[in-house]
């Protein structure tokens, strides 16, 4: 059984800084360090002070059939992630990422290794129950995440009445209890995030699934200089999906099936 490696502070990214761990490769294996912000539950979080979840658990199972390779996770904050990929402090990161065409440019991307509907939710008192009726509200976002990219999709197709994104910063968590105390208006995120932080916080939310098309899978993102990391896990996820691991994994994690169709990961 290998032993994983988790860096638990979250610092803030420096370019200049010379006292973050680098990966290190002995002639045996190399060490793949994976940026998370390890604040999307259930895909990347903290329980009793290990850092698990979907995502974390798949790269585990992966790096058991990697004998040459050493994956180790370092926790940061979310702005951190894509600059430390750029500067090589980290080689992959896992963070309930969905496919964009800017990243795509910059990043490789594993075959998908999960699915996940996007949701519609907002304040039972105001309910939204269609994505015409952002129009003129208010949602909270992070910086640089596709799901600000794609209310600003369509905003791009409803200039007469866009809706407006304040780019808060705070984690989900926090941004779906100030959706439930009225600061804002709406929030689009994903399906299973959203359902364990409202049962798990008690909260009663309006929320409402989207369009399947709208619907994003799920990836581990590498930096541009890992294309043989890159085919090493991609085949054994293919092996990790034909043996069933990432099904139980899915309905561990996920409390459910929310695996990619098969013919994605051909």
């Amino acid at each position: 059984m290998k032993k994983f490696s988790l860096l638990l502070a979250i610092l803030p990214f420096l370019v200049a800084c010379g006292n973050q761990a680098t990966p290190k490769e002995t002639s045996y294996q190399k060490t793949i360090v994976v940026a998370t912000a390890g604040d999307v539950p259930p895909f990347d979080y903290e329980d009793k002070g290990n850092l698990t979840g979907f995502d974390i658990e798949v790269l585990k199972a992966v790096d058991e059939k990697l004998s040459d390779y050493e994956i180790q996770f370092q926790r940061t904050a979310w702005e951190s992630i894509f600059p430390g990929l750029d500067s090589g402090h980290y080689q992959a990161a896992a963070n309930n990422l969905s496919y964009t065409k800017e990243r795509a440019e910059k990043y490789l991307y594993s075959l998908p290794i999960s699915n996940n509907t996007l949701v519609l939710v907002s304040n039972k008192k105001n309910p939204l129950t269609s994505l015409d009726q952002i129009a003129g509200k208010t949602t909270q976002e992070d910086t640089g995440t596709s799901n600000a990219q794609f209310i600003n999709n369509w905003n791009q197709k409803h200039t007469d009445n866009p809706a407006t994104i304040d780019f808060s910063g705070e984690d989900i968590g926090k941004r779906i209890l100030d959706l439930a105390n009225g600061e804002f208006d709406f929030l689009v995120f994903d399906k299973v995030s959203v359902q364990k932080i409202i049962k798990d916080r008690g909260l009663d939310l309006s929320v409402v699934d989207l369009p399947s098309a709208d619907s994003p899978n799920n990836y581990i993102v590498f930096s541009s200089d890992q294309k043989e990391f890159k085919e090493q896990f991609d085949k054994a996820l293919k092996e990790l999906y034909q043996d069933g691991t990432l099904e139980k994994l899915s309905n561990t994690y996920l409390g459910g099936s929310y695996l990619p169709d098969q013919s994605q990961l051909q």
